[in-house]
């Protein structure tokens, strides 16, 4: 027997015999349903087999890579249940609650957007022209269902009860020598990859001002720069002005200032914006026309796309990842349960 089987049958044993003994503590709560540890190994069974096959080749990503597997495993058996929950309310099938949200609303991409898309990302795409347009259509389709999925799931869960209690995936982002607005000593740290020209981004800007003054001694917010340069001609520049200013210890205020209004944010703009904060313009001009903080801001690219950064707004709070303008009330969320983990931490160490 291969030894990739010999494994999955081990974590299916192991799985059954939790059941069986009826001891797998609880990883997540559906309206009041429990979700155990035995039925997500179950289901991720052979992820987890191929994982422990692969161990020895990234052993420092074992841990991190198990829990990746284990949350996409809970999250199919929570959105199944979110789906079963709404079908007996209403009382028709889950098919019927999943057609009626979901596939009849999923949109076939013509020929011609599937066209534009393969215009726009030809550089990256291997499969000749031919051949990479049905792709690209299936593709394009899946976007569409998952987006509605996605948004479904979304509501959902405002209208029956979950709570996770699997350990969230956190991923490491850099915050020394990073500009920081909030204490040290803050138990949540908000790290946010984001745009200066990204309509989004300056969206999320209030909410975040909303959030610092909620959680003014419990939250810290770090800004990365990840400007979109593709779409967002004047991101770049104005990234680099913000490091320039940082320079002169204004960069929370050129960072407001310029949230406060994206419609103008051309280098002259930009220098118009050092001489109303009465920055020191020789410095700052010359920083800017320089171009002294570009690889700066490069690297702060990289190491987003290293974190799994593809798009703006996008928030690591405490390691776990956000993406998009989100509603306060979703922030807030991950910020009391982060709270509610640090405090029982310290009380199991007592």
């Amino acid at each position: 027997m291969k030894p990739r089987y010999i494994v999955l049958l081990a974590f299916l044993s192991l799985a059954a015999s939790a059941m069986a003994q009826g001891t797998t503590r609880t990883l997540a709560l559906v309206n009041g349903e429990a979700i155990t540890e035995a039925q997500v190994t179950t289901i991720a069974a052979s992820d987890l087999a191929t994982l422990e096959s692969k161990k020895a080749e990234n052993p420092a990503s074992y841990e991190r890579d198990k829990l990746v597997i284990l949350h996409k495993a809970l999250d199919a058996i929570i959105e199944d249940k979110l789906v079963a929950a709404e079908a007996a309310r209403d009382k028709v099938t889950k098919e019927q609650v999943l057609f009626a949200e979901v596939e009849s609303n999923v949109s076939t991409p013509s020929t011609e957007e599937a066209e534009a898309f393969y215009a726009a990302n030809k550089a990256v795409i291997a499969p000749p022209h031919d051949q990479a347009i049905p792709l690209i259509k299936q593709y394009l389709t899946d976007q569409s269902r998952k987006r509605y999925r996605d948004a479904m799931v979304y509501m959902l869960k405002k209208q029956f009860p979950v709570k996770v209690l699997l350990d969230p995936v956190r991923t490491d982002i850099a915050t020394a020598g990073h500009s920081t607005r909030g204490p040290q000593s803050a138990t949540v740290t908000i790290v946010e990859f984001s745009d200066f020209q990204c309509p989004f981004c300056g969206g999320l800007f209030p909410t975040l001002k909303a959030i610092e003054k909620s959680y003014p001694e419990q939250v810290r917010i770090v800004y990365r720069q990840f400007p979109l340069t593709s779409i967002h001609p004047f991101a770049q520049k104005a990234a680099e002005a913000s490091l320039c200013a940082n320079d002169q210890k204004r960069f929370w205020e050129f960072h407001d200032s310029m949230f406060g209004d994206q419609a103008h944010l051309t280098v002259d703009d930009l220098k118009k914006r050092a001489v109303d904060l009465k920055m020191n313009t020789a410095d700052f001009n010359s920083c800017l026309d320089g171009g002294a903080k570009a690889s700066a801001v490069t690297s702060a690219i990289e190491e987003g796309r290293k974190a799994g950064v593809s798009s703006t707004p996008s928030m690591f709070i405490n390691g776990r990842f956000l993406s998009g303008n989100q509603p306060y009330a979703d922030i807030r969320e991950i910020i009391e349960d982060e709270l509610q983990r640090q405090a029982q931490a310290k009380a199991g160490g007592r």
